[in-house]
Order: structure tokens, then C-alpha cells, then sequence
């Protein structure tokens, strides 16, 4: 069997009908790519095994529980072959040639280990997902009436700028991260330390760390569907936010202040 040219790594909990609609955009959303796909079933409850019994074209990994983002996408990562890496949350729909248009942008600029798409709601409506580093004051912003919070929110998701030119950035959200193995390889897999969050800005510091460009790529578009969830699991989920953010920024060493390898000085 060949090597593929791109693994792309899909972690999912209770989300069969999700993973069917993002599973069957793949082969439109790859093309002409030599792909693995590679699905771990962190604990599901639903028949999501039933679906990925069927599928012999998928290497697939089940777990007996939820064992977290980074422990269950690091599973993944560690199977994987290719040459160029990619994280896909389940609730997403790659547009036709998204990967492919990654992929070119890192076999074109040598120098960037990790690029991101343009990501909209399924109405087509833009979401900021390539962001400055953030700091204390910006999490504790987000909590706070939109009136008090705007001017904070706009410059960290940096909505003066129209997301329509390629551009780096300090980090592209988790949603979908495609990144060339060899960064990885340089940097580490994502902190199992962090069960939810913000293992994806970890891993794009250490990236810029590293000497390696972040960069957010628009003409590869994917949708992206922001699950709600109940209040029993957005209570548990958001403590396990609160304590994920918490270790983050003592293991980077900041806190009011963003990181001196911060590409973005403004947000325009």
C-alpha cells in the first residue's frame, strides 16, 4: 500500500449522523490527494460503531470512554502516515478542494508547519477562527455584556480585517488544522494535559516556538456547525475550559500580556 499524502484525524463522541455528513465531503474536499482517514470514537454511547463497522476504507480507533481532545486526536496522530496532517472537528463540512488547497500551501512555503481554512456557519456567515494569542483579560472579556466586551473581541478575532488574503496569524482555531509532519515531529504531539481546550493555541505557540509560521489560508473554506450542547455538559465542559486556560498560561509564562513570538500587532 502506498503512503498517503495527508492523514486526516477525526475525533468523535455521540455524533454518528455529524460524522456521516462530514465523512462523505471528505472524497470531494481531497481530491487529488492520496488520504487516510483515521476516526477515533472517544467512548460514544450512540451507534457511531455501527457506522464505523461498515467502513472498511477507515482505520478506526474506540475507545471504552472519553478520554479527552488532545489524548483522543493524539491517538490519531500516532497511527498517522502522511506526509501533511490534518485535525477535523466532526461537526465540520470541507468544501470541495479544501485540503488540496491546504496542502499547497505548505508544499509551497517550506517554512509554515500549520495552516488553517476559512471557516463558515452552514448560512455561509464568516467565524473568526484565526485569532491573536490570548490573554487573561481577553477570556474574562468574553464573559462580559457585548457593550463591555466588543472592542476587546474585535481585536483579538481580528474582525477589522476582511479574511479574504492569505495571512499569518498567531493561531488558527482546532476546528480544522492541517500541518506538516515534520513541524509536528519538531514541536510535539498536543499537551494531553489539557482535556478541552486551548490544546489548539498551545500547539501554535509552540509551533512559533519553534521557528515554524502559522498561516490562515481563506480560499479553502469549511462549515462548521458550533454543536450546542446540554447545560450539564457546557457546565462540565466549561470547567474543564477554565482549568485547560489556567495551565496554559502557566506553562507559557504569561498572563496580561501576549507572547513576544505574537505575529499579529494589530488587527488590520
Amino acid at each position: 500500500m502506498s503512503e498517503p499524502s495527508l492523514s486526516i484525524v477525526i475525533l468523535t463522541w455521540n455524533s454518528r449522523a455529524l460524522l456521516e455528513d462530514c465523512l462523505a465531503a471528505l472524497p470531494a474536499a481531497t481530491a487529488p490527494l492520496a488520504v487516510e482517514t483515521i476516526v477515533v470514537d472517544n467512548g460514544s454511547g450512540d451507534d457511531t460503531g455501527v457506522l464505523l463497522a461498515r467502513r472498511s476504507d477507515l482505520v478506526v480507533v474506540q475507545n471504552p470512554r472519553n478520554r479527552g481532545v488532545a489524548p483522543g486526536r493524539n491517538q490519531g496522530l500516532r497511527l498517522a502516515r502522511g506526509e501533511f496532517l490534518a485535525l477535523l472537528d466532526v461537526d465540520t463540512v470541507p468544501a470541495p478542494g479544501a485540503f488540496a488547497t491546504l496542502v499547497s500551501e505548505l508544499r509551497v512555503s517550506p517554512d509554515v508547519g500549520l495552516v488553517g481554512p476559512k471557516l463558515v456557519g452552514l448560512d455561509g456567515a464568516l467565524q473568526y477562527s484565526c485569532r491573536r494569542f490570548p490573554t487573561l483579560l481577553d477570556k474574562v472579556a468574553r464573559r462580559l455584556p457585548e457593550r463591555f466586551s466588543r472592542a476587546l473581541t474585535d481585536d483579538v478575532e481580528l474582525r477589522a480585517w476582511d479574511h479574504a488574503s492569505v495571512r499569518d496569524v498567531d493561531y488558527v482555531i482546532g476546528a480544522c488544522q492541517v500541518m506538516r509532519r515534520a513541524a509536528l515531529h519538531e514541536v510535539g504531539l498536543l499537551d494531553e494535559r489539557i482535556f478541552y481546550g486551548p490544546e489548539d493555541v498551545d500547539l501554535c505557540l509552540r509551533m512559533h516556538r519553534a521557528g515554524w509560521r502559522v498561516v490562515y489560508v481563506p480560499h479553502a473554506v469549511v462549515a462548521h456547525l458550533e454543536r450546542r450542547v446540554t447545560h450539564k455538559l457546557l457546565s462540565m465542559l466549561t470547567l474543564r475550559h477554565v482549568q485547560g486556560l489556567g495551565y496554559y498560561f502557566w506553562k507559557h509564562r504569561y498572563l496580561l500580556t501576549r507572547p513576544t513570538t505574537s505575529v499579529v500587532r494589530r488587527a488590520a
